[in-house]
């Protein structure tokens, strides 16, 4: 047998290997249960989003999957706890632009970075809406600019969950464009900060069009003013499109949902993980519970496609971040 034989046999041998051993990782994962991090508070969306995907899922998967609520530091705790973990496929993320992208970006001293994560599947993505305090006494977008311009001796708050989470991005860029005073108030997650808009202790918030969120706007408990998109919201019609408003045409954002794991899981574990969630997407129920509260629901696509997603996202959102000059802080 010649030298270059030889190579081609041993490359042969080698690559038999490791199909043979991605094969065995398919078949034997998961050997128990997996932990899925939602890294905010219970009881926001990110927490509903892991709910509604749990049940088949697992069921698809034949082991539990245990959602676990990790919050503090704009998501950055949870992910960090995620990441920390065994790269084999049994913690995953359940994660948005926020805490995956803008967070390594807006905080001093996180380690990770957004090219530690690998996407294995894109649930939802959604829209946001503008809201207000029931009584801050304002009706559409226009009386708040004009509340906000003669309240600029004590200027307006609004919420988010956190520094250089998206909702802080669009609140610094809707104060820019629309060139009023607004003062940032950061939250631990969603459910805190509903929790002071509903009580009047801040005046207004960016919020995902989702959940116990719409809820309170449909019972008029808080006031939707406009959704960040440049035409009418297909559910929601009945609120204006921001970005079609004069000066603020930037006001374009959504917000989107999706499962991650550890850059090195193996592909054999992130294809299984990919069939499992998308698999869950496909039921009526979790479709219907998605898309009554405004989500749209992703339809699949294969881990190829999602790392281009990921990767396009992740410009595009340290774009929006240089464009309002983020500056890194100090964790929450």
């Amino acid at each position: 047998m010649t030298p270059r034989h030889r190579l081609h046999v041993l490359g042969a041998l080698l690559a038999a290997t490791l199909l043979g051993t991605a094969t065995a990782q398919a078949q034997s994962f998961p050997t128990k249960p997996i932990n899925m991090v939602v890294p905010y508070p219970a009881g926001g969306p990110s927490d509903h989003n892991a709910r509604q995907v749990q049940p088949l899922a697992s069921q698809f998967l034949g082991q539990n999957i245990i959602v676990e609520n990790i919050g503090g530091a704009s998501g950055s705790i949870g992910v960090s706890r995620a990441l920390a973990a065994p790269a084999d496929g049994h913690t995953v993320i359940l994660g948005s632009p926020m805490e995956l992208i803008l967070t390594p970006l807006a905080i001093q001293g996180v380690r990770y970075k957004t090219e530690d994560l690998k996407m294995v599947a894109h649930l939802t993505s959604n829209k946001i809406i503008l809201a207000v305090r029931g009584n801050l006494g304002v009706g559409d977008v226009s009386q708040l600019m004009a509340l906000a311009k003669k309240s600029a001796h004590k200027p307006l708050s609004y919420g988010s969950v956190g520094n250089g989470s998206l909702y802080h991005l669009i609140g610094e860029k809707f104060s820019q464009d629309a060139r009023i005073p607004l003062v940032h108030v950061p939250y631990r997650g969603i459910a805190p900060l509903m929790n002071d808009l509903l009580g009047g202790q801040i005046d207004m918030a960016f919020l995902p069009m989702a959940g116990t969120i719409m809820q309170s706007v449909a019972e008029g408990k808080i006031r939707g003013l406009g959704v960040t998109s440049k035409v009418p919201h297909p559910v929601f019609g009945q609120y204006p499109a921001l970005a079609a408003m004069p000066g603020l045409e930037g006001m374009e954002f959504g917000i989107w949902a999706g499962v991650q794991v550890h850059k090195d899981t193996p592909e054999a574990v992130v294809q299984r993980l990919n069939q499992a969630f998308y698999t869950a997407l496909q039921s009526p129920e979790v479709r219907k519970s998605f898309e009554a509260s405004g989500n749209q629901v992703m339809g699949p696509s294969s881990p190829a496609e999602l790392t281009r997603l990921f990767q396009k996202e992740t410009e595009r959102y340290r774009a929006i971040a240089k464009s309002i000059n983020l500056q890194a802080q100090a964790g929450q």
